[in-house]
């Protein structure tokens, strides 16, 4: 049984048992998933590079003119001639140079001059206080600076190399994630579905089917957005986090103390939010199950608030549960809205200390303005991921609260299960007993006492009995819809749980009053997507019980659609429909369950007719209210708080004026009436 509530309020933000359990639904996509993360692990690692990359280029090149420049013979590889004199870069020249030989570029007024000697640029630059040798032309510095140039054209093309692989990357990753994302929802909703569908009755009795529907749709898209957001990302946020503290540490040990100095208040900010976030989550969670549950019976029973003019009344119910799911959302608007401003707040402030610590080094020549441009960049991808992982903070709380609601049903093992070792059955020939059974749905609460009875094969044999008597509860039993606590169902000498569900449901059709149509057309709901019955089966069976007189009245006649349930049709005419099918699978058991109530005069000698041709040659169990439907059965079974008090025929049960003749009598008093 379903025993988890909606509106009961989630005891963890995290189990460690429900993800182990998530993660073996991603077990089979184990290689796709360490191929996302190889590819995750490449682009960070080229998010990584990038402000290194940069700070290359600003240091290296475009601040190259800093550097010292050498004077040296003719013969040096890479020289270029300024005046009558040779010059090579100091980062170029590999060996020992003479200090009488070093020169200086200096920017003074748009113009540039090499001089003499080492120029230290920390402190103000002045022609007066240096010897020129001579001020250069656009072509003197393009030649002189033309490493500078070279290298900074294959960085420019290096970062545009790592842009467009990241793209790839990036791509691939998206992807192959999004991809096994689906596969796994797929294949979790598929095993949903079938655990579902072999469930017994009981559970159905007891869980709301908009609950069911939602655990479905709703809370397996929850888990969508876990597998697809926050499982591989939140390692690649973790990683990121990593390799920025290891960049900047490896670049300016300061500098990188200065920028996680505001650590720990995040941390304390982080578990602030955690704790506030939590309350209101529940609060919204609890909110919106209101609402669900409000609207699914509300829309369901429209035609009931519509009849009764209650549509004020309704709306005002669902204005004020409305209204507190507004409240609740807007709370954890509130916290998020304090939150995010905070974070980035400290963002601020470490960008603040940053470029205040090292705008005073670069300025005294203690580090170079490259490195403090990297560290702006480091610091500002150092936030994202911790906005990225208190926002997956929400979406793990979800997934906790729908795993535990999905396993809470995949759990549920009340099952009817087959036996290890099942007797082989065909076709039954369609004798049916009863063996001391006692059944209840819950404990001991017994709806059938200690029922014994037989059906010889052919027979029609009616079951009659106040509401509650248990008259629908012996053909869900025949059928091991439920299976009985005490006694033996036996179905040609033998026991319906030494066959197969399949074999044993597959000989037994059953009509029930309120007959169930899927949508499709009329052709689909007679087969019922059984390929060994044709088309002209199909037809046949409808023709046979009279079905074929509104069906070919119809504009695509068999090919008619049929919307949910049937609504277009009346339900004389979705009986009859429902009898077509009983007789295209021709089953050697037939039930019917008030099959002949509700039916409106001009159908009810179309359905008796059926009726009576459905029944020839096939066991027939009956349940009616309908004394006057039943007169021609083989045997008549009145049934009273769950104990057999008669059986016979209608004659003979209405010569011994007990039970059965009262029911009989009250029934034509009323129809004389």
């Amino acid at each position: 049984m379903d025993n988890f509530n909606d509106d009961e309020l989630l005891t963890k933000d995290y189990d460690s048992n429900l993800m182990k359990r998530l993660l073996t639904f991603a077990k089979p996509f184990k290689l796709n998933l360490f191929i996302v993360m190889i590819l995750m692990l490449i682009s960070t690692v080229i998010l990584l590079i990038r402000p290194s990359i940069i700070k290359s280029a600003i240091d290296d090149d475009l601040n190259g003119f800093k550097q010292s420049y050498i004077e040296v013979s003719n013969d040096i590889k890479n020289s270029t001639l300024i005046g009558d004199k040779f010059f090579i870069s100091s980062k170029e020249l590999k060996e020992n140079y003479n200090i009488d030989k070093v020169y200086s570029l200096i920017y003074y007024d748009k113009e540039v001059y090499l001089v003499y000697g080492k120029v230290d640029y920390s402190k103000e630059v002045s022609l007066n206080n240096n010897k020129i040798y001579k001020k250069l032309s656009k072509n003197e510095i393009k030649s002189l600076r033309n490493n500078d140039i070279t290298s900074l054209k294959y960085i420019v093309i290096i970062l545009l190399l790592t842009y467009c692989l990241g793209f790839v990357i990036n791509y691939f990753q998206m992807y192959i994630l999004q991809f096994t994302g689906q596969k796994i929802i797929y294949n979790i909703r598929q095993k949903l579905f079938v655990h579902l569908e072999s469930l017994n009755l009981s559970f159905f009795d007891k869980t709301p089917v908009g609950r069911l529907v939602t655990r479905i749709t709703n809370d397996v898209q929850t888990l969508n957005e876990m597998y697809t957001g926050v499982l591989i990302y939140l390692i690649k946020d973790i990683f990121m986090l990593g390799g920025i503290v290891i960049a900047m540490f490896i670049l300016n040990k300061n500098l990188a103390l200065i920028s996680i100095s505001t650590l720990p208040i995040i941390f304390i900010v982080a578990l602030l939010f955690k704790k506030y976030d939590r309350d209101a989550y529940r609060k919204v969670r609890s909110r919106l199950s209101r609402i669900n549950s409000f609207l699914s019976e509300n829309i369901s029973g429209v035609k009931v608030v519509q009849i009764y003019n209650k549509e004020d009344k309704k709306f005002k119910e669902f204005d004020e549960i409305n209204t507190s799911y507004k409240k609740a959302s807007l709370e954890q608007t509130v916290i998020f809205a304090i939150f995010r401003p905070a974070i980035e707040l400290l963002s601020s402030l470490t960008m603040a200390l940053l470029i205040w610590f090292g705008g005073f080094r670069v300025l005294d020549s203690s580090i170079e303005f490259g490195v403090l441009f990297a560290f702006i960049n480091y610091v500002t991808m150092f936030f994202q991921p911790i906005f990225d992982i208190t926002e997956k903070y929400d979406i793990l709380q979800s997934a906790m609260a729908s795993s535990e609601k999905i396993f809470t049903i995949l759990d549920n093992d009340s099952i009817i299960k087959n036996i290890d070792d099942p007797k082989k059955v065909t076709r039954l020939i369609g004798e049916i007993e009863f063996k001391n059974v006692w059944f209840a749905y819950n404990d001991e609460d017994w709806i059938l006492k200690d029922v014994s009875f037989s059906i010889k094969p052919g027979e029609k044999v009616a079951f009659v009995g106040a509401t509650g008597a248990g008259k629908t509860s012996i053909i869900s039993l025949i059928t091991r819809l439920y299976d009985i606590q005490k006694g033996e169902i036996l179905i040609d000498g033998i026991n319906i749980k030494h066959m197969k569900k399949e074999d044993l449901r597959r000989n037994i059709a059953t009509v029930l009053q309120d007959v169930f149509l899927f949508t499709g057309d009329i052709k689909s709901n007679v087969r019922l997507n059984n390929t060994d019955i044709s088309d002209e089966k199909v037809i046949e069976a409808c023709k046979y019980v009279n079905a074929n007189q509104f069906i070919e009245k119809l504009p695509k006649k068999y090919n008619d659609p049929v919307n949910e349930r049937g609504t277009t049709f009346s339900q004389g005419e979705r009986q009859l429909i429902a009898f077509a099918r009983s007789i295209a699978f021709n089953p050697p058991i037939l039930v019917l369950d008030e099959a002949t109530s509700n039916i409106d005069t001009e159908t009810e000698s179309l359905i008796q007719d059926a009726l009576y041709k459905i029944t020839e040659k096939r066991t027939t169990i009956l349940v009616a209210h309908r004394l006057s439907t039943i007169k021609n059965s083989d045997k008549i079974i009145v049934l009273h708080k769950g104990k057999i008090r008669e059986m016979g025929t209608h004659e003979e049960l209405l010569a011994k004026q007990k039970l059965y003749y009262n029911l009989y009598k009250l029934q034509y008093s009323e129809m004389k009436v």
